[in-house]
């Protein structure tokens, strides 16, 4: 607590004279640093915390009483899908109602750089949100953000999979070396706008064409930036040991720090592996390797149900996959990969270990939408067909890759990873309003209720890891992954991003039948020193900022 109270105020006294913006009062202060929690006051200017400490002399004619609550800096999502659902409702209130305060995007696809042709398809297949593309580059879109108004704060890596649509396509076929240069300028044309680093997601075609040397040679560039490389692994199942070793070698080769997107054994068969994982990744950072992972707190993923069939079906686009899905020969063929185990591909077909464990949840086409929720095995049974028919009949019939959740997950693992010193959290969804467009859809409940279960179903009621920890993986700990300045801690001359929720009721309602629902016990968030939730209720306001990474603005 000492320590805490020697934070001085930025150019003032302490007098009955003193005038702040706004102070919060009596809180139980958690700072991010994982220290334990302390009463005091925090008072704020403009975007900026002035003070932190005894402000019983001071004065504001805002205040928020905090007694009782805990107040600690905002959440960070580190992996955040909220690219389209912010272009429609800039509000971002899943999120803001649990605390975050900074939506982390980019996983392998990010929105830019775009060609024409990448800016037609990305409106051609558009499902419920719908948005003009009136941008080409990614510090476009995020500057396009911050003008429109968003409410949280936001940030993108660039997206390996976009830089190579860019340039490669989408066909499997490696760069020339031409063309891997121009990968390289596209990622260093990002990094200078602001992006955190290269984001891939390696399950996915055509991401899954490409090998480590085109990722080393991006992730190379994005270094010298001081930028992150961050990753949907090559595999997460029955290639699980081998993926991390890439992802260690990629660090290495590149000499960047490298992060696990939502780090996880997926299916029942793999669940063992990730005792000899964390050995790994704890060995290369005994080694000197920057190592870090994040992950969700839900023992289902969610995909496309595309994700089911090999992805070499798709060399070429989504229009090659739905044509050869029209070829009796090539259906025989998919039925029986589908149903065969294999270290080729990510089959998460096998690895749900059966149709009633996929859950169907957004679809393009209106007619199909009847089916929102029901599992893969219910529309077979209700189509007379059999799942794996059903499956490439719906990908045809939809012209998308329809979104899909798949259980896959071990819950002794879950509490296992959320007690790694090196691990964040992410909701890996949107942020949305359980209202208009958003109801045309079930979307994912980590995306209602990620880290408010975290609070309070594991710190809490389950005591997996203190409230001082879960706090410091939730700010410090990303801030410092994402070599952020002035965020993810409570200390004067930091940016004002707060929350202060009741820990003894903190909560979340989604479910996979009702995942529309808001989390609760979080009464106040402050974005950039703005309220945007006042006693659980939004504000309307939208102070959010485009947060840019180390690069931004260098040569």
């Amino acid at each position: 607590m000492a320590g805490c109270l020697t934070t001085t105020c930025l150019s003032c006294n302490l007098s009955s004279a003193n005038k702040f913006n706004l102070i919060i009062r009596n809180g139980m202060i958690y700072d991010g640093n994982g220290n334990k929690p302390y009463k005091g006051d925090i008072a704020i200017n403009a975007d900026t915390i002035a003070f932190i400490g005894d402000l019983s002399g001071a004065h504001s004619r805002n205040v928020i009483d905090a007694n009782g609550m805990a107040v600690a800096p905002g959440f960070i999502n580190m992996l955040s899908w909220a690219n389209e659902s912010l272009l429609h409702d800039g509000r971002s209130q899943s999120d803001i109602k649990q605390g975050i305060t900074l939506e982390v995007m980019g996983e392998g696809e990010s929105m830019g750089p775009l060609t024409h042709p990448m800016k037609a398809q990305m409106e051609q297949y558009q499902t419920s949100v719908k948005y003009k593309v009136n941008w080409n580059t990614l510090g476009e879109y995020l500057d396009l953000l911050q003008k429109k108004g968003v409410s949280c704060n936001v940030a993108s890596f660039v997206g390996a999979t976009t830089v190579r649509r860019y340039v490669v396509g989408e066909d499997n076929r490696d760069p020339s070396p031409v063309e891997l240069d121009s990968m390289r300028q596209l990622v260093k044309q990002a990094m200078q706008e602001g992006a955190l680093g290269v984001g891939s997601s390696l399950i996915y075609p055509p991401a899954f064409f490409a090998k480590t040397d085109e990722l080393v040679a991006l992730c190379d560039e994005a270094s010298r930036y001081g930028g992150s490389y961050i990753s949907h692994m090559r595999s997460e199942g029955t290639q699980l040991l081998e993926a991390v070793e890439e992802l260690i070698t990629i660090a290495k080769r590149a000499h960047i720090h490298a992060e696990i997107y939502h780090l996880k054994a997926a299916g029942k068969s793999n669940w063992h592996k990730m005792d000899s994982v964390i050995r790994r990744i704890e060995r290369a950072r005994a080694e000197g390797l920057d190592i870090t992972a994040d992950m969700y707190n839900y023992l289902a993923g969610g995909t496309g149900l595309a994700a089911s069939f090999p992805p070499t079906l798709a060399d070429g686009g989504f229009g090659k996959l739905r044509s050869r899905l029209q070829d009796p020969a090539i259906r025989k063929q998919t039925i029986r990969d589908m149903n065969t185990p294999t270290d080729k591909w990510e089959n998460f077909y096998v690895a749900a270990g059966s149709p009633d464990r996929i859950l169907l949840v957004g679809f393009r086409q209106d007619s199909l939408k009847k089916y929102i929720g029901k599992s893969l095995a219910d529309i077979a049974r209700i189509r007379h067909a059999s799942p794996e028919e059903t499956a490439m009949d719906l990908i045809v019939q939809d012209s998308s890759r329809i979104e899909s959740i798949y259980f896959l997950m071990d819950e002794a693992n879950v509490k296992k990873q959320q007690q790694l010193p090196w691990v964040s959290f992410g909701s890996d969804e949107g942020s949305y309003t359980p209202e208009g467009v958003f109801l045309e859809f079930n979307c994912h409940p980590r995306a209602y209720g990620n880290a408010a279960r975290l609070l309070g179903k594991y710190v809490r009621d389950e005591k997996v890891l203190s409230l001082q920890e879960a706090i410091r993986k939730l700010t410090k700990l990303p801030a410092t992954n994402l070599r952020l300045t002035r965020r993810g801690e409570l200390k004067a001359g930091h940016y004002a991003d707060v929350v202060i929720f009741d820990p003894a009721t903190i909560q979340d309602h989604a479910t996979f039948d009702k995942p529309h629902q808001y989390a609760t016990g979080v009464l106040h968030v402050l974005v950039n020193g703005v309220v945007v939730l006042k006693d659980g209720e939004h504000t309307g306001a939208k102070p959010g900022k485009f947060v840019k990474g180390p690069g931004a603005g260098r040569l």
